[in-house]
């Protein structure tokens, strides 16, 4: 499955920005479906992760109650909507698919497929 994520670029500190993900080349409601986020010199973090079906959502905790990831299967795209941005949000964000659907999981080791990033930076 090829992913392609859109929707980066600047935003002020408390503003806002959605971040898609369009999926090509396979069963999109087969994969769990996650974000995450790299800046320079650390490592790949998780964000958020979602079901196959939508039903099951997990967060890292820096972005609960600020970040909501959702899916439209019947448009093969998942986004990250991220409200509230502080600067420490920015970094390039990457969506990835699982194909085991069954189980969300945190670690990038477990996805199999990866979107180009995207960059977000939030200024003071």
């Amino acid at each position: 499955v090829q992913l392609q994520a859109s929707g980066g670029g600047l935003a002020q500190a408390g503003g806002s920005l959605r971040l898609s993900c369009a999926a090509s080349g396979g069963t999109f409601s087969n994969y769990v479906m996650g974000w995450f986020r790299q800046v320079p010199g650390k490592e790949r973090e998780f964000v958020a992760g979602l079901g196959w079906n939508g039903g099951s959502t997990y967060y890292t905790d820096s972005v609960k109650g600020r970040f909501t990831i959702s899916r439209d299967n019947a448009k093969n795209t998942v986004y990250l909507q991220m409200n509230s941005l502080k600067p420490e949000d920015t970094a390039v964000y990457y969506c990835a698919a699982d194909a085991y659907r069954w189980v969300v999981k945190t670690r990038p080791i477990d996805y199999h497929y990866w979107g180009q990033g995207t960059l977000v930076t939030v200024s003071s």
